[in-house]
C-alpha cells in the first residue's frame, strides 16, 4: 500500500449569558450536517461585559471558539477539579444564537497550569494528560464540530523539517505525546474533527517556508501512523507587511486535501504594526493579505471554516502585544473598534457565501 493509499484508507473521507448554565447534548449527525462557515473567538469576559460583541457575532457568523474557557489553567484549576461552567456559557451562548461551537485547545507547550509541573514521573504526567483530555472530550462529546487537539507543535525557526517543538510533554512523554492526544481524544468522542494546528507557514520569508516544511513533516508522520488526525489548523496570523506564499500554500494545501484532510482557517487576524498611511489605506493592505491567502487555500477546494481570534478590534490580543510606533491602535479584525463592517469583511463575504 502506497504513503497515499495508506493515508486514504485511514482517514475515510446576543442572548444571556449564564455561568453555570449545564450545555446539554446534541446529536452528533446534526452537528456534522452543519456548516461551519465564518466564525470567531470570543471570551466570556467580554461577551458579558459588551452586548455588542455577542449581537456582532450573531449577525455575522454561524460559529464561535472560546480564547481561554477550554484550556488548561481555566479549565483545570488543579488536579482534582474540573470547571466547565464557563466553556458551557459559551456553547449556550452559540446555541441560543444558532451557531456552531469548536474547541480550542487540548495539548499546548504554553498555558500549563503549575500543579502539572510538580508531576516528576512520567507515568503521572502521562495520567494527568491522558486524564484530562479524556474527561474534558468526553464531556463535550456530540456538542463541538472539532476540536484543536494539538497546537502549535512546530518551533519558530526549524533547522530541519523534523525539527519539533521542545515542551514540557516532549521532555516527559517525548515525541508520543501528539499521537496519544489524538488517540485519547478519537477513543473519548469518535465524531467530533480533529484537528492540529500551527501559526506562521502562511508568508513566503524564509523561517515560514522551513515551517512549513516541518509542520508537513509531522503530518505526513502522524497519518503514517494511523494516527485520527481529520483537519489541519492554519492560525493565520498574518503580518501585514508580508505577503502570502500563494504558491507554496496553494501547493500545501492541495497536497493535504490530497491525502483526505480538511483544512481550516483557525485564527485569521492581521497585525499592521509596521504599516504606514491612514486607517483606509492600512484596512486595504489588510484586505488584500485576507484575500491572497483565502484565494491561495481555495485553488483546490472551497474554505468551508473560517474563523478569525476576534471580531472586533476593540477585543483583539494584537492591540495589547504588538503596539503601534505612532500609538495608533491596530486595525487587525473584520471589525473596527466601533463594530463597524472593514473591507476585511468583504473579503470573508467572498469566501463564505457559498459555504
Amino acid at each position: 500500500m502506497t504513503r497515499l493509499d495508506r493515508r486514504e484508507f485511514l482517514l475515510g473521507g446576543a442572548a444571556a449569558l449564564a455561568v453555570g448554565a449545564s450545555a446539554s447534548a446534541a446529536p452528533a449527525s446534526k452537528i456534522a450536517q452543519r456548516r461551519p462557515g465564518f466564525g470567531a473567538a470570543a471570551t466570556l469576559w467580554d461577551l458579558q461585559a459588551d452586548p455588542r460583541l455577542g449581537e456582532a457575532i450573531s449577525t455575522y457568523c454561524t460559529q464561535v471558539v472560546p480564547v481561554l474557557e477550554l484550556k488548561w489553567p481555566m479549565l483545570r484549576p488543579n488536579a482534582h477539579t474540573f470547571n466547565f461552567e464557563r466553556a458551557d456559557a459559551i456553547l449556550d451562548f452559540a446555541r441560543d444564537n444558532d451557531l456552531t461551537m469548536r474547541g480550542h485547545a487540548l495539548a499546548w507547550y504554553h498555558d500549563i497550569p503549575d500543579w502539572t509541573k510538580q508531576i516528576k514521573d512520567t507515568r503521572g504526567v502521562e495520567r494527568a494528560y491522558v486524564d484530562h483530555i479524556g474527561t474534558v472530550v468526553s464531556y463535550y462529546k456530540d456538542k463541538l464540530t472539532s476540536w484543536d487537539v494539538v497546537n502549535e507543535p512546530i518551533p519558530d525557526n526549524p533547522r530541519s523539517p523534523k525539527d519539533r517543538r521542545d515542551t514540557f510533554w516532549t521532555q516527559h512523554l517525548g515525541q508520543s505525546w501528539i499521537p496519544l492526544a489524538f488517540r485519547t481524544a478519537a477513543a473519548a468522542d469518535p465524531f467530533v474533527k480533529l484537528a492540529i494546528n500551527e501559526y506562521d507557514i502562511e508568508s513566503a520569508k524564509d523561517s515560514f517556508i522551513a515551517k512549513r516544511a516541518a509542520y508537513r513533516n509531522l503530518i505526513m508522520d502522524l497519518l503514517d501512523q494511523g494516527v485520527p488526525l481529520h483537519a489541519v489548523g492554519l492560525q493565520s496570523h498574518l503580518h501585514a507587511e508580508l505577503e502570502i506564499d500563494t504558491h507554496g500554500l496553494a501547493e500545501f494545501v492541495t497536497e493535504l486535501r490530497s491525502w483526505g484532510l480538511e483544512v481550516y482557517v483557525t485564527e485569521l487576524d492581521v497585525d499592521d504594526q509596521k504599516l504606514s498611511g491612514t486607517p483606509a489605506q492600512r484596512d486595504a493592505i489588510v484586505a488584500k493579505r485576507v484575500d491572497d491567502l483565502l484565494t491561495a487555500i481555495s485553488t483546490s477546494g472551497p474554505v468551508r471554516s473560517i474563523l478569525t481570534w476576534g471580531l472586533s478590534d476593540r477585543y483583539s490580543w494584537i492591540n495589547g502585544t504588538f503596539a503601534r510606533a505612532d500609538k495608533q491602535p491596530n486595525r487587525p479584525l473584520p471589525l473596527d473598534g466601533e463594530f463597524k463592517p472593514k473591507p476585511f469583511l468583504d473579503v470573508i463575504s467572498k469566501f463564505t457565501k457559498d459555504a
